[in-house]
């Protein structure tokens, strides 16, 4: 059962078309309000949103992102929109309400509806969630897998199917427009500048991830490695009763998750915390166990915990997930040399785990930054480095910092951003590789200037380290 007859009659002006906008123009329009779209292009994907969306009754206007329909009651933004954006200023003048799609979802739930164990963080957001939905899963509990990973929550939230607990991915961007979200217990994962050309910078992109943790009921979850994650706990306005739980890959402390001789354990869910833990699982369970993906292991196993989850669901969940592509996975193994595709490391912190992850690296890397410095990320990685092939509209920032900090590294330093640049790539990183290394395609950067999204920029690298293997090669 849900909430929702407030909206019936009121006049909402959605912000946005795709994967946000449309389920919840859908949505307001099931439940009775008067929904106008607005959307700054017009290409051949709005149109045909737009066309989906009229054939419903909903009024769409696209060509124009920055004006105000008149006698808005209500804005619904999609997370991408700046808070700068002439739309909000002329809903603030205006005394309108502005919020984003989680926030109406959040609204929208009914008496009863499922807890939501939300998780955030700069990277693994998604492993982590799903991560968490196969452990829910295997104790036996109704859950979804929800939010930024591409399932609407309008269809959670509005269907008809049932759930225990859902397990939710919240972006930074998502967050900033959900005020009040109030989950049974949540994670941030980690804290590293990014989204800082949204934000505007690192204190309001920190603020934003931080809104998870107000209103929490049971369980905080922070990376003991990282203490602004801890800060944001600290700050938070939780009930009474909620409690702090760290993660580490150390032996954990009490109230902790951690790593004790390749077993992963809790010291926070356990009758005496202060002398004993419980075994969850193998760090071998853990798929690929390396470092920063145990870590998201244990992130989600403390929000299982939290909702009460018995260890051995833990363990069994763990088995049973599978990643999703793109993310630190082995393509194939040629004359020795490793091929991994992490093309989802679209910032310096995420490039940083997977190369901290392989001894010897020749390094794929370029794109789009989006503001981001790479000199500690180079400095860090700069022993491991056997070369580096750089691409994309932003390379000249890394190739600038590893001549600061990594001289001794050959750099080749890729002009092309025609299709073949990536086949170019592989083919340069190849020559560079010797046997028990690793080529890694890390970009630290997004994706957009030179393909559709990261799924394609590691389709693409995939393609091109096949396109090398004889036919008797092994594939991992």
């Amino acid at each position: 059962m849900t909430a929702g007859g407030e909206y019936k009659g009121l006049r909402v002006t959605v912000a946005g078309l795709g994967v946000s906008g449309v389920p919840a123009a859908k949505a307001l329009q099931g439940l009775g309000a008067h929904v106008t779209v607005v959307n700054g292009t017009a290409g051949e994907r709005q149109q045909a949103e737009a066309a989906e969306l009229e054939a419903l009754g909903v009024t769409v206007r696209l060509g124009d992102g920055d004006t105000l329909p008149d006698g808005t009651e209500l804005v619904v933004t999609a997370p991408g929109w700046k808070p700068s954006s002439p739309l909000f200023a002329a809903a603030r003048e205006a005394g309108v309400e502005v919020i984003g799609d989680v926030e109406l979802a959040w609204r929208l739930r009914g008496p009863g509806a499922a807890p939501w164990l939300a998780v955030t963080g700069t990277n693994g957001k998604t492993t982590t969630t799903r991560m968490l939905a196969a452990i829910l899963t295997a104790a036996g509990l109704r859950t979804a897998a929800v939010g930024n990973i591409g399932v609407s929550l309008f269809d959670v939230v509005l269907g008809e199917q049932e759930y225990d607990v859902l397990a939710v991915e919240l972006s930074s961007y998502q967050l900033h427009w959900a005020p009040g979200i109030r989950p049974h217990s949540a994670a941030v994962l980690n804290l590293a500048p990014d989204h800082l050309d949204w934000h505007g910078s690192m204190e309001a992109y920190a603020a934003d991830k931080g809104r998870i943790f107000h209103g929490n009921k049971v369980a905080c979850v922070y990376n003991a490695a990282d203490p602004a994650t801890e800060a944001l706990v600290e700050a938070a306005d939780v009930e009474e009763g909620c409690r702090a739980i760290g993660f580490t890959l150390e032996a954990p402390r009490m109230s902790e998750l951690g790593v004790v001789d390749g077993l992963l354990v809790d010291r926070a869910f356990v009758p005496d915390r202060r002398n004993s833990a419980q075994e969850l699982a193998e760090t071998a369970d853990v798929r690929p166990a390396a470092p920063h993906n145990v870590a998201n292991a244990l992130a989600a196993a403390a929000l299982a915990r939290a909702f009460g989850v018995p260890a051995g669901a833990v363990r069994d969940g763990l088995r049973a997930f599978r990643p999703d592509p793109h993310r630190i996975e082995q393509v194939a193994v040629l004359d020795e040399v490793a091929y991994v595709d992490d093309s989802k490391a679209t910032n310096p912190h995420a490039a940083q785990a997977s190369l901290t992850a392989y001894e010897h690296v020749v390094w794929i890397a370029g794109g789009l930054a989006k503001g981001a410095e790479f000199d500690e990320l180079v400095a860090a990685a700069a022993g491991r480095l056997r070369g580096a092939v750089l691409l994309g509209a932003d390379r000249a920032l890394i190739r600038e910092a590893l001549a600061r900090h990594a001289p001794q590294v050959p750099v080749v330093d890729l002009e092309r951003t025609d299709t073949g640049a990536m086949s170019a790539a592989v083919a340069q990183a190849r020559q560079l590789a010797a046997p028990g290394d690793t080529v890694l395609l890390a970009p630290a950067c997004a994706s957009m200037d030179m393909f559709s999204n990261y799924n394609q920029r590691g389709d693409l690298f995939a393609d091109a380290v096949r396109a090398a293997l004889p036919d008797t090669a092994a594939h991992s």
